[in-house]
């Protein structure tokens, strides 16, 4: 997959232990998306639709998540450390850790 893919429909897609750093994935439909173990450091995912992801043990460092929809996503053991969150939606997200998040 492309690092630079804004916009894209990536529903439902096993993208599990990825290594997406710095990837432009603004405003991309990651419904139901399987992001396990990814690494999303420093990642554009402002807008994105992230409800329902599995996001567990994901490295999202340094991302930033303005605007996503979070709804429902699995984000436990993720790594949220300077992750901007700024107007997300997080209702019913499991796991979440907001620490050392941006908000």
């Amino acid at each position: 997959m492309s690092q630079n893919c804004p916009g894209c429909n990536l529903q439902g897609a096993n993208l599990a232990e990825a290594s997406l750093m710095r990837a432009n994935l603004a405003g991309a439909n990651l419904t139901n998306a399987n992001l396990g173990k990814a690494n999303l450091k420093w990642a554009n995912l402002k807008g994105a639709n992230l409800s329902s992801a599995d996001l567990s043990g994901a490295n999202l460092a340094g991302a930033d998540l303005a605007g996503a929809n979070l709804e429902r996503a699995d984000l436990t053991g993720a790594n949220l450390e300077q992750t901007n969150l700024r107007g997300a939606t997080i209702e019913g997200a499991i796991g979440l850790d907001l620490k050392k998040a941006i908000r």
